[in-house]
Parts: C-alpha cells; sequence; structure tokens
C-alpha cells in the first residue's frame, strides 16, 4: 500500500483504493486499470502553433545597410582618406618646391622626414627597460630592420625620379602595381586568404583609377616630357614592387611586435643612409637651393606631412590591412586635382567625380567582409624571441594550421570554426 500511495501521489491520482484494489492481506491482489494512468501528452513545437511575433522578420533594407556600414567600417574608410589627405599635401609642397623654387632634392626631403622619425621613436626605444630597449631589439634582429631601411629609402627615391623620365599617366597607372604585390606577399607570407568580393572591391578601386587617368588625358593635364619613356616606367614598377614589400613587412611588425619599434628602426636606419645617399648624389643640388623664409616652410610643411604619414600609416594597417591602406591611397590623386583646381587652375571634369566615388565603392566592397588569415605553425619561426628553446611539433599525423578571422567589422553571427589542410 506504501508503494501504491507513492505511484498515486506521482501521478496525480485521485482515485478510491477500495474500488480499485483487493482486500488488504498477505493473499491479496492488485487489480490495475489502465485507465488509471493520465494521458501523456507530447507539445511538439512546430511552424503552426508558434506565436506569430516569437517568428523573426526578415531584415529590412536599413537593417542590412546598417550591418554593413558599421562603426568599424566607416572609422577605417575615414582614417583611410586622413592618409590620402596627407599625401596630397606632400604632393603639394613638392611641386611648389620643384616648380617655383626649382628646389629638386627629394633625398634630403625624405632625410628631414626619418630624422623626424629618429629623434621621436628611436629616441623612445633608447630609454625603455628590457626586451623593448633599443640595444635589445639591435641585438636580436638588426640586419632586418637595416634591409626593410634600404627598401623603404629606395622606393621613395625611384617612384619620384621616374617623374623625370616618363609621364605622370605612366606613373598613375603603374603605381597600382604596388595592390597586386600587396596581395600576393599577403597571400604567402602572411597566409591571408582572400574571398570572392575582395578580388570584386579591387577590381572596382583600379577601375576609377582608371577612370581618372582618363579624365587627365581628356582635359589636357600636363603629363610631363617622358624622354626616356621605358627607363621611367621600370622605376616605377621597381618603386612599387618595394612599396610593396615595405608595406607587408610593416603589417607584420605593427601587428606581431609594436608600431613604436617599427617607427624607431626606420628612422635609425633611414636617417644612416639616406645621409650617406644625400651626401654622395644631392650635396650639388642642396647648395643650389635659394634660401628664404618661404621655402623653409615648404620644407616644414613635406616634413610634417610626412611624418604624420609615417607615424599614422602603422595605426591604420593595424586596424584593416596592408592592402586596403593601399586601396585608399589611390584617392590621393583626385584630393591632389580638387586642391589644383584652385591652385593651379587646372580643368575640371565630371570624371574625377565618377573615379573618387568608383574607388569609394570598392572600399567599401573589399572592407565589408572579413578576411581569414591561416597561421601554419610549420611557417612562423621565432622571430621576438630566436635565442629561446625551440618547440619541436609532433611528427605523428597530419599538421593542421588554426584560422583566425580579422575584420573591420563586428560579427553579428558566430562563425563556423575552419580548418585548412
Amino acid at each position: 500500500w506504501w508503494w501504491w500511495g507513492r505511484i498515486q501521489d506521482a501521478s496525480g491520482l485521485r482515485a478510491n483504493r477500495p474500488d480499485q484494489l483487493g482486500a488488504r492481506g498477505a493473499g491479496c491482489s492488485l487489480h490495475f486499470n489502465p485507465a488509471m494512468i493520465p494521458e501523456q501528452r507530447n507539445h511538439v513545437a512546430t511552424i503552426e502553433n508558434i506565436p506569430a511575433e516569437a517568428i523573426s522578420a526578415s531584415p529590412t533594407v536599413l537593417q542590412r545597410i546598417r550591418k554593413v556600414f558599421t562603426r568599424e567600417l566607416l572609422l577605417s574608410l575615414a582614417l583611410g582618406q586622413v592618409l590620402s589627405l596627407l599625401i596630397c599635401g606632400i604632393g603639394l609642397t613638392s611641386k611648389y618646391l620643384v616648380e617655383d623654387f626649382h628646389a629638386n632634392t627629394p633625398v634630403f626631403q625624405s632625410f628631414l622626414n626619418y630624422i623626424l622619425l629618429f629623434l621621436v621613436y628611436t629616441t623612445t626605444l633608447a630609454v625603455r627597460q628590457g626586451e623593448e630597449n633599443l640595444l635589445a631589439i639591435l641585438k636580436r634582429r638588426w640586419w632586418k630592420y637595416m634591409i626593410l631601411g634600404l627598401i623603404d629609402i629606395e622606393a621613395n627615391y625611384l617612384v619620384i625620379k621616374a617623374y623625370q623620365y616618363t609621364t605622370l599617366t605612366s606613373v598613375q597607372l603603374l603605381d597600382c602595381f604596388v595592390i597586386p604585390v600587396v596581395l600576393l606577399l599577403s597571400w604567402f607570407f602572411l597566409l591571408v586568404r582572400y574571398k570572392a568580393l575582395h578580388f570584386i572591391g579591387v577590381g572596382v578601386c583600379l577601375l576609377g583609377m582608371g577612370c581618372m587617368v582618363g579624365a587627365d588625358v581628356l582635359v589636357g593635364r600636363h603629363q610631363g616630357t617622358g624622354d626616356n619613356k621605358l627607363l621611367g616606367d621600370l622605376l616605377v614598377l621597381a618603386g612599387a614592387t618595394l612599396y610593396g614589400i615595405s608595406n607587408v613587412c610593416e603589417e607584420f611588425i605593427v601587428k606581431n611586435l609594436s608600431r613604436v619599434e617599427f617607427l624607431g628602426m626606420i628612422g635609425l636606419f633611414g636617417s644612416f643612409f639616406s645621409g650617406i645617399q644625400l651626401a654622395i648624389m644631392e650635396h650639388k643640388e642642396l647648395l643650389k637651393v635659394p634660401w628664404d623664409w618661404q621655402i623653409g616652410l615648404l620644407y616644414i610643411g613635406f616634413s610634417a606631412c610626412m611624418f604624420g604619414l609615417y607615424s599614422f600609416m602603422p595605426v591604420v594597417i593595424k586596424r584593416s590591412s596592408a592592402t586596403a591602406v593601399n586601396l585608399s591611397l589611390l584617392t590621393a590623386d583626385i584630393y591632389s586635382l580638387f586642391c589644383g583646381l584652385f591652385l593651379f587652375q587646372y580643368k575640371f571634369s565630371g570624371l574625377y567625380l565618377l573615379s573618387f566615388f568608383t574607388i569609394i565603392l570598392g572600399l567599401i566592397f573589399y572592407s565589408s567582409t572579413s578576411t581569414y588569415v591561416a597561421q601554419d605553425p610549420r611557417v612562423y619561426k621565432q622571430f621576438r624571441n630566436p635565442a629561446g628553446p625551440v618547440v619541436e611539433m609532433p611528427t605523428t599525423g597530419q599538421v593542421e594550421p588554426s584560422v583566425t578571422y580579422s575584420s573591420l567589422g563586428q560579427e553579428t553571427e558566430e562563425e563556423a570554426h575552419v580548418r585548412v589542410s
């Protein structure tokens, strides 16, 4: 009876025991009635019985736009345009120095920038303690930064030198060669993997650049003499290749080490080698400069814009990538053209506006989706501490690289874990 009472309490039965059970005693028997067990109902949630308010409606057009134009995306686009404006300032001051004051001193102008980097960032490294000290960094990887400093110096020199031999159109078109260089180097050395929308964005940006060059030809903008066009074109291609190498190395350093270390080492080796190059190649040109307060202000303006570009670019690269930054810099020529409308009486063409918005559209395409980086442990070596112990990877079984995602916007959905074989 105690056992049967527990069953009744659990099932909520309110039956009369004398009517449903036999008499008490050792020989009594239990008579089981199936009607005593309550009906078990299984509630299955189907599309018919789910309330209408519980079903999420498809996102509206405004919600889709907000999902694409996130705060991070808009901020990255704005930072890229700040870099373009700095390059515009560099171009304007250089144009005034060359055409109005006949001061053709590109190496000296770069030397001033490297000196500023040395005074600000190299001295910062010198006063630090521990592994981030200047001497500790030089002891571990001085030769890597020496090569990187030479690459950065010669990239600037080759592109500026190319203006003396080829036309402006050739420089603008061939300077875009830096974009495929950065894409290829990022793919093989940084292990960045792109999606179809990234290549579409790059193509749209290059289309906008071609539209701008076509506008220059139509309005008859000054194209230069082009005395030795083949040599000038080769110089542009070489300079663009060195730019791509420098940008990819910069992305790796600022994302894995520090921005101050990169700028401090560039300031150290850049000022050293550009000073040697200045003494060998431009000491006579420097003596011919008619020094006055106007030329002094132009040199100060150039140095300020160049120093701001070098100091600010690692911040933008760390937030996005070297490829996105180089795509953003395509609008620098358009800003120069807009300034030239008022300063140098350039002719206006509607194709300039079309090219600007085309480049911005390509940037949105490229930045609206995330890239992923396949970090293969067999590829990366110890860069931060080469003298430390080397951890051997297990040889049994196939080693699969992990995958991390890098995106400009905050992902609202969980992305599936991906493994690359």
